[in-house]
């Protein structure tokens, strides 16, 4: 049976960051996920999980300016400093969240850069990141994005993220696969899955069109999750979408998984 994170950056947009907790456990939830916990402080988060009995799934490694438009900062050349830093920053709240996936997400390509520099700051900084976050007993990962919600972005095919895997060659590499952004670039959903089997450590999950929650569009999402369970695939299905209207209205989806 597949195990739910609610991941807080999109579902219970209606409340303040911590209380969205509260209401992720009312509603079923065993854990959560979200892009950063680094506006909290780390004690103060780990006492909100633990008071709702919630594992914290996965967070993303820092940035860089969200707000302000960055997509990650991996894979440029002059942020490598700023990037292992973030890193470090990471590892920290991961041990105080109990939490063992961290998710870096690689950036956007800058006008008129040159692609193979950026891949290059990319692997040497998942060579650099990669042993450290085994040490800490953190899986470290990255995911393919698709270039329609967020043009330009560095990494968006199962294809690209393997090359990267292979030229890091580290065991503490994994992709997050998540079944939107795939069905927009790249369509062959389970047998991908299937293929990339224990390189992948976290997945998540949307439909398409609108990346909201699963049910609403055209991916079947029963047939994926059984897959899920018949291929063995025994870590958290992250549920990163927009509700049609109220995330507890839109959990009719979720009631045979409970």
């Amino acid at each position: 049976m597949p195990r739910f994170a609610a991941n807080l950056s999109f579902l219970y947009q209606d409340l303040a960051f911590l209380d969205r907790f509260a209401a992720a456990a009312r509603d079923g939830f065993e854990a959560v996920e979200y892009l950063g916990p680094y506006e909290e402080p780390k004690h103060r988060l780990a006492e909100t999980l633990a008071a709702n009995g919630l594992t914290q799934a996965l967070f993303n490694v820092p940035s860089g300016d969200w707000v302000g438009g960055e997509r990650g900062i991996a894979c440029l050349p002059g942020r490598v400093e700023e990037f292992r830093a973030g890193v470090l920053a990471a590892l920290d709240y991961a041990a105080a969240l109990r939490c063992e996936r961290l998710n870096v997400i690689a950036g956007l390509v800058p006008a008129g850069a040159d692609i193979a520099a950026l891949e290059s700051t990319l692997v040497d900084n998942l060579k650099w990141a990669a042993p450290r976050c085994a040490g800490a007993g953190v899986r470290l990962l990255i995911e393919p994005i698709n270039t329609r919600d967020i043009p330009g972005f560095m990494l968006s095919t199962t294809a690209h993220a393997e090359c990267i895997l292979e030229r890091v060659g580290h065991d503490n590499l994994f992709l997050q696969y998540d079944f939107y952004h795939m069905q927009v670039m790249q369509g062959d959903l389970v047998p991908t899955f299937a293929r990339l089997g224990e390189r992948i450590g976290h997945v998540q999950v949307a439909d398409n069109p609108g990346r909201h929650e699963p049910g609403t569009g055209e991916i079947n999402y029963p047939f994926v999750l059984a897959e899920l369970d018949r291929l063995g695939y025994a870590g958290w299905v992250g549920c990163e979408y927009k509700p049609v209207t109220t995330t507890t209205a839109g959990l009719g989806w979720l009631a045979p998984y409970r």
